[in-house]
């Protein structure tokens, strides 16, 4: 199993979350988005959207979209599981991932800020308006998912981690990235903060990986 990644990438964490709680070895492909790595012909044959992250099977088979391959990975590597075992819990689970991984983060990927640059020629503080927005509205309608359900455990649904967490931690880490403070969202920053404490979480985060630039690593101390 091959798995093209990049340490940015939100897409990509969420995928590394789900490999590393199902324990699955892969071997990873670095694809550097910034030298534009992912527009390559090599790549593109791969996956001609140019997007990552992207998963090949030992036969071959390619796997694209992240929320596609969590749940192929649930299919296939069932335990432990990232879905719940009933239909009310799983779509809610579902619906919870989808409002980050289909709504809030497309509206903060590379190809977005580049149109916004190159395009509309918005200047720096434009564009960090815009993704900031975009994070306040998703977190915003998530922490009134979340603290407002009988269902909200320890983690966005029951007391064990879901592809709900696995996708919003993502948005919470641009929170941050956008030093933006989680407190206006207790339960989202609760979750945030339990899901991270776990190795599984903590070492796909962004500034933990191989490639991440050695000046946006956590300085010891």
């Amino acid at each position: 199993m091959k798995f093209f990644s990049f340490w940015r990438s939100l897409a990509s964490f969420r995928v590394r979350i789900a490999l590393n709680l199902k324990k699955l070895p892969a071997e990873i492909v670095f694809v550097d988005i910034d030298a534009d790595a992912h527009r390559s012909d090599e790549y593109r044959r791969i996956n001609p959207q140019m997007a990552l992250p992207a998963l090949v099977e030992d036969d071959g088979t390619v796997l694209f979209q992240s929320v596609a391959i969590l749940e192929y990975l649930e299919e296939k590597y069932p335990a432990p599981p990232i879905l719940p075992a009933d239909p009310k819990g799983r779509a809610r689970v579902r619906a919870l991932a989808l409002m980050v991984a289909c709504e809030g983060h497309p509206l903060l990927t590379p190809r977005v800020r580049r149109y916004l640059d190159r395009e509309l020629n918005l200047r720096d503080e434009q564009q960090t308006a815009w993704r900031r927005h975009w994070v306040i509205e998703t977190l915003t309608a998530l922490e009134g998912h979340l603290a407002g359900s009988k269902q909200t455990g320890k983690f966005c649904h029951g007391d064990a981690p879901t592809m709900a967490d696995i996708c919003m931690v993502g948005h919470c880490t641009q929170a941050g990235t956008l030093q933006m403070s989680l407190d206006r969202w207790p339960t989202a920053k609760r979750i945030f903060d339990t899901a991270m404490a776990l190795p599984e979480f903590s070492r796909a985060h962004p500034l933990a990986q191989p490639d991440t630039p050695e000046a946006m690593r956590p300085k010891a101390g």
